[in-house]
């Protein structure tokens, strides 16, 4: 019987390995060039046990990653990853020459090591926009060439049980052997909400001290005109509903003119979240206030809305710890797609 072995590149803290793993995959390297990272992975033993190296994707080429794995080139089932991508990103200004934009051609040319019989990989949805298009259509070209059937599609994780807004482009390769049999993962009709989530949770101490038995469950000290900011707000409305004296001078102009007119805002209780983004924990990043409580949501409530465990461990700084949290893919969706991929060898009558 073939095993659903699996490397996960550009690991990140892990929410893709974990949903791949809780898919039945069975991760035998991870690897990431954020020491910080790596030691995220490698304080969930709950979670991992597999080797994880603090690594340049050019490390682990030249026949190290199979090296490692003691394995053949064919040999591996899945190759997963989310080459950085902050170059495409809608965010970013400039950002066209920015060298992590060349990470996902040193992706295909470890395809093309490995030659796995599937790879998938996460993009941000600015790769299929003005600046990465020529970028994604060199990247599929390459794939294709080869060996592979390609499929990509932007998918939102608030469709797939996870309370976020989230768009992200999911690259699926089928190598030629294995026929062309992918699907999908369905959509769901249910949309899980931010009370669903972190509803239950209790108000976290005035101190910034952590819940007595929740890691990570802490409440940031706001300046005063922030928390007069928050103070303004209802659930679920952003700067555009503050009064004029509380704008700062860059945001006086119209919300509709400027964009950005989440900054400064709450969440709403029975919607999904905003993006779970690098900065969530910071209140002037973002939609990110409390639905009702006068601070920015938690790093663990940030971590629950992109569907980590309640017990699994960030390292680092709280920057840092943030960062990994809001680069993660949600493991909720990473086990569908990884169910999804299982589905597909099913029914490509190679078992």
């Amino acid at each position: 019987m073939v095993k659903y072995t699996c490397i996960d590149s550009f690991c990140g803290a892990g929410g893709l390995g974990l949903g791949l793993q809780q898919a039945g995959f069975d991760i035998r390297l991870s690897f990431d060039i954020d020491n910080r990272c790596i030691k995220t992975i490698e304080a969930n033993k709950k979670y991992f046990s597999h080797p994880a190296f603090t690594a340049d994707i050019n490390d682990m080429l030249d026949g190290r990653a199979l090296n490692i794995c003691k394995m053949q080139r064919g040999e591996l089932f899945l190759l997963a990853g989310g080459p950085p991508c902050q170059g495409f990103s809608v965010q970013r200004r400039g950002a066209d020459e920015d060298p992590r934009n060349q990470l996902v051609f040193k992706y295909a040319q470890l395809v093309d090591e490995l030659y796995p019989r599937y790879f998938v990989m996460e993009n941000v949805s600015g790769i299929a926009g003005k600046r990465g298009k020529t970028i994604l259509e060199e990247l599929l070209d390459k794939l294709k060439n080869i060996g592979y059937t390609v499929h990509i599609k932007l998918l939102d994780a608030q469709n797939y049980g996870v309370a976020q807004r989230r768009k992200r482009y999911i690259i699926i390769g089928e190598r030629s052997d294995m026929g062309v049999n992918y699907e999908y993962p369905k959509e769901m009709e249910k949309h899980y909400t931010v009370r669903d989530v972190i509803g239950s949770l209790p108000e976290p101490p005035e101190d910034g001290s952590d819940y007595p038995g929740i890691s990570l469950h802490r409440r940031d000290r706001l300046s005063e005109i922030n928390l007069k900011r928050i103070r303004a707000l209802k659930p679920g409305q952003g700067r555009e509903y503050l009064p004029k004296e509380l704008l700062a001078d860059c945001h006086k102009i119209d919300s509709s003119v400027i964009g950005y007119r989440n900054v400064y805002g709450r969440m709403a209780w029975d919607e999904v979240s905003p993006t779970i983004t690098a900065r969530f924990d910071s209140f002037t990043r973002g939609k990110f206030g409390h639905p009702e409580q006068d601070r920015s949501i938690s790093l663990r409530e940030g971590a629950m809305l992109q569907t980590f465990p309640k017990d699994f461990l960030f390292t680092g700084s709280k920057v840092d710890m943030a960062r990994q949290i809001g680069n993660a893919v949600p493991p909720l969706l990473a086990k569908q797609i990884g169910t999804s991929i299982i589905d597909c060898y099913k029914r490509s009558g190679k078992i």
